[in-house]
């Protein structure tokens, strides 16, 4: 197919320079944001030989900036690099009232196939027994209480080829579990202890699909979020989920995800022996 006479490169330099000039960007800053190198967003920009990019580096700008493509080579009109409004970018879902809530499952299976990275309230409730959803949730739920027979849709959906899920909690949350101090007042040694030997097993079937890192809660802090690939994100605030599905908001929530990676003290490899040497505390 021949190209199209109305792409031209200094049409594509110019929206180009329009991206980086609206949002106060160094080119270096800009660079770093579309995942580019310096060096080939200074050839785009040179004055002296305008050139077209490749479609790869084509498209990693118009997602990170929200733009068409068809925006950025000249083919339509001038305003779709303006700033989205609010409601474009984020959503407030109320009366969420859960985690748990069967939306959070429910963009889980909308992303199949992609990486979904979540930091729990305290551990991953994909992972939880029947006897600790009922017991951290059933005074909350009211009339909303989940259906606690479906923990077993939940580990199926672990278990499908396209999963992929990481996962970071703190250390301290797991060490307050076992010792059955805070919200886990009341839950039986027994069923702490059956969790511990599920979070030990599962940590260790379901890896490398899923994999849990831990976190040292005193040098590293994060409210529960999580980031469904590279569509939705939700950071949940008790009863209330801000949905962003701007990128570079989901960008932001990704990086700071890889922090709580970087930052983790226990890595997937090693949970099932990080478990094995929690003692639980007696009823």
């Amino acid at each position: 197919m021949p190209p199209d006479r109305r792409i031209s490169a200094p049409a594509f330099r110019d929206r180009l320079l329009e991206l980086i000039a609206g949002r106060g960007l160094t080119q270096a800053a800009f660079a770093r944001s579309a995942g580019l190198d310096r060096s080939t967003l200074t050839q785009l920009l040179s004055d002296h030989a305008p050139r077209l990019p490749r479609a790869e580096t084509l498209v990693a700008i118009a997602l990170a900036c929200g733009v068409s493509t068809d925006w950025l080579l000249g083919l339509n009109g001038p305003d779709q690099s303006a700033p989205p409004s609010v409601g474009e970018v984020m959503q407030i879902e109320a009366d969420g009232g859960l985690p748990i809530d069967d939306r959070m499952f429910q963009w889980m299976t909308e992303a199949a196939g992609a990486k979904i990275r979540t930091v729990p309230v305290g551990f991953p409730d994909l992972l939880k027994t029947g006897a600790v959803l009922h017991h951290e949730y059933r005074n909350a739920a009211g009339d909303a209480a989940p259906r606690w027979d479906s923990v077993a849709s939940r580990l199926e959906y672990l278990q499908r080829p396209e999963t992929e899920i990481e996962a970071c909690a703190s250390v301290q949350a797991i060490e307050e579990f076992a010792a059955g101090r805070g919200i886990w007042a009341g839950l039986s040694a027994a069923d702490r202890e059956a969790q511990i030997a599920r979070i030990r097993i599962l940590g260790t079937d379901l890896y490398p699909s899923f994999r849990l890192f831990l976190f040292d809660r005193r040098q590293l802090y994060s409210v529960p979020f999580t980031v469904f690939g590279t569509a939705r994100a939700a950071v949940f605030i008790g009863g209330i989920y801000f949905v962003f599905t701007w990128t570079e908001h989901i960008r932001a929530l990704i990086r700071r995800f890889d922090d709580l990676v970087r930052g983790a003290i226990v890595q997937p490899p090693d949970i099932a022996d990080f478990f094995a040497t929690l003692r639980v505390a007696p009823d």
